[in-house]
């Protein structure tokens, strides 16, 4: 597949084919994400002229409105707005499109979606791994920069309160209310 150009507003990936090819970067506004009709051809491997006839008839019909689905954006290298498709109207391209790569799509939107209704929830693996990764390198920032600070300053019991406090609040832990009621009881013990 070719590598679609993406702008900085941030990229998702809304469907991977098992085939090894890459993945589609899409626009992320609005908490949807956004697709030219050159992208969407890319996505079910069709021409451009195809797709625009199913986004035609998908708004004639009505089964959406344009104008809830389709927005103008400047992108670059381009001298006038271009129309981005939200996730809807690609999702109602990609049931309509017969080719082999949307059959692919129509398999696996309908597996995340019976998944979703089965359990109840959708996991993004790749997401929270990143997420995961991002809050253990801040982590290690934060121990890094307490390090610091107590080899360069001795910390008055204020001082120190306020440092837990934001490192508690920063990186909450699962069991803080028992860690909480455990270090309360210790306290009790000791007065």
């Amino acid at each position: 597949m070719n590598k679609i150009p993406s702008s900085n507003t941030g990229s998702i990936v809304i469907y991977k084919p098992t085939k090894g090819k890459e993945s589609l970067d899409v626009q992320l506004k609005q908490e949807t994400i956004w697709l030219t009709q050159t992208q969407i051809a890319v996505l079910f491997e069709t021409e451009r002229s195809v797709i625009t006839k199913h986004l035609r008839n998908i708004f004639l019909s009505g089964e959406l409105q344009e104008k809830s689905n389709v927005q103008k954006m400047h992108i670059t290298d381009s001298d006038k707005p271009v129309k981005f498709y939200n996730l809807d109207a690609i999702i109602s391209v990609g049931y309509r499109v017969n080719s082999h790569r949307a059959t692919q799509f129509r398999i696996w939107a309908t597996d995340v979606l019976r998944d979703h209704i089965v359990k109840g929830y959708t996991l993004n693996r790749k997401r929270i791994s990143q997420l995961q990764e991002k809050q253990l390198s801040d982590f290690a920032n934060t121990v890094s920069l307490i390090k610091k600070t107590i080899e360069n300053k001795q910390l008055s019991t204020k001082e120190e309160s306020g440092l837990l406090k934001v490192i508690s609040k920063s990186f909450p832990l699962p069991a803080t209310s028992s860690f909480n009621h455990y270090s309360a009881s210790l306290s009790r013990r000791h007065l």
